[in-house]
């Protein structure tokens, strides 16, 4: 922009400098030489006066150096005389002068020539010559020009500094309003802009400020809401707690209490995430309505890692429980080399449970499924697979919101967090015949005191079913 406005500047600086600037010049160089010719008539005008009282050629050679010193008038006298000084008049014109009698001034190569005939006593006529060379009736003119040019070019840089120095506050206001917008889109709800430059861009500033001052105010607004929620549902987790106590003793009694005890927990983690400061982890990269980064961070965003070989142990081991009421047989196989991935443990465990609450949701009791980490040169693969009947639209499903009858939240956690660390999510067919879902988190940096030995892990105690 800045250069397109000192552009515009030089261009229509130009036009108004050239359409003054060439006639002026041709004035001037037509002013110049109306001058030397003027002024030539006038010295042979001078003279005619003195011819008519003498003819003495001593005279009129001292009375023509006096008017002109640089002996350019020339008189013929009639008879065939010899004219004093010398002609540069063509023998035509000089002819033309003294038969008609006729005031001759016209341009001649070399110069301009002014021919005054003067009649003299006895019907006599004598012709008074000057002639103007080129040379004066050019004088000064390249001086006029080179002062008008400079002008003019003084004129053109004056206006383009000034259209750049003006152009260079718009450019700077335009870059901060920018810079601000992105840093927003990707999640800084801190960042604000200080108002400068022209009005219109001023006020631009102001209503930025103001929309990202009522987002923050909207977002903080749904968290309490989502943290008031999530408290709500204590008040039936305390009578479940109270059932549980009264089911003491019961085979059963030991299961209800685990779970309830699980599901307190996690509504205390969504509470203290909920009324947590806003901010975006690796997995909110996309909660503002923003973009993943075209060249995501393995580390992950804010430095979080986790080893997601024991959170999915964790989180498989509370699935199990469900599983056996259910009748359903689960595999487990999970790698045992070190599997550090840039999420932090809920976030592992968010896509966990959203896909293993898949399996639970959409395929009916006593379907198998299984879960198995695998560790790759450069990737973790978590892969769930189910015996149902599988997703016909792999590609429609992976897009929230649009597979028959399910939001599709669940994948997009799944992806959100494979794109966070770089990886990504994979749907196809496994052996159970169902539906095999693959999700690749790629490796964080290994710790400095994690490097050249490997850690063992011991599998969860609870049985496998086939």
């Amino acid at each position: 922009m800045r250069r397109s406005l000192a552009g515009v500047a030089l261009a229509v600086t130009s036009m108004v400098a050239l359409s003054f600037l060439i006639p002026l010049a041709a004035l001037v160089m037509s002013l110049v030489k109306a001058q030397a010719v003027t002024a030539a008539e006038q010295r042979a005008a001078a003279l005619a006066p003195i011819l008519t009282l003498t003819t003495d050629p001593a005279a009129l050679r001292e009375s023509a150096a006096s008017l002109d010193p640089a002996q350019q008038l020339v008189i013929h006298l009639p008879a065939d005389a010899a004219p004093l000084g010398e002609s540069k008049a063509p023998a035509a014109l000089l002819e033309r002068a003294q038969q008609g009698r006729e005031s001759i001034s016209q341009e001649i190569p070399n110069g301009w020539i002014c021919l005054q005939p003067v009649v003299l006593p006895g019907d006599r006529v004598a012709v008074i010559e000057n002639f103007v060379p080129e040379e004066e009736l050019t004088h000064g003119v390249k001086e006029s020009w080179a002062v008008m040019s400079f002008l003019a070019v003084t004129l053109v840089g004056g206006s383009v500094l000034v259209a750049d120095r003006l152009g260079s506050k718009v450019v700077r206001s335009s870059k901060k309003l920018a810079q601000a917008s992105r840093a927003l889109g990707q999640g800084d709800l801190d960042t604000r802009v200080d108002p400068v430059g022209p009005r219109e861009l001023r006020d631009a500033g102001v209503a930025f400020n103001a929309m990202a001052h009522r987002m923050t105010e909207l977002l903080a607004v749904e968290r309490e809401l989502v943290a008031d929620l999530s408290h709500r549902l204590r008040t039936p987790l305390t009578a479940l707690h109270l059932a549980s106590e009264r089911m003491a003793g019961t085979p059963e009694s030991a299961r209800v209490e685990a779970a309830v005890g699980e599901l307190e927990a996690e509504l205390r983690a969504i509470i203290a995430a909920a009324r947590t400061p806003l901010a975006v982890g690796p997995m909110g990269q996309g909660m503002l309505g923003t973009e993943p980064s075209a060249a995501p961070d393995p580390a992950g965003a804010a430095g979080s890692r986790c080893e997601s070989a024991d959170v999915v142990r964790r989180r498989t081991a509370f699935w199990s429980v469900l599983a056996e009421q259910q009748d359903r047989s689960c595999t487990v196989d999970v790698t045992q080399e070190p599997t550090a991935v840039g999420l932090s443990d809920d976030d592992v465990a968010a896509v966990v449970d959203a896909l293993i609450g898949n399996v639970f949701r959409h395929t009916p009791p006593g379907t198998p499924f299984g879960v198995q980490v695998v560790r790759t040169a450069q990737a973790v693969e978590l892969v769930v697979e189910d015996g149902g009947p599988g997703i016909p639209e792999p590609e429609l499903a992976l897009s929230r919101g649009s597979s028959t009858g399910s939001t599709g939240l669940g994948l997009d956690i799944a992806g959100r967090a494979a794109t966070a660390t770089g990886g990504s999510v994979h749907i196809d067919r496994g052996p159970l015949g169902g539906a095999r879902i693959t999700v690749s988190f790629a490796l964080a940096p290994q710790a400095p005191s994690d490097r050249g030995r490997r850690i063992s892990r011991r599998r969860p105690a609870w049985p496998r079913r086939r």
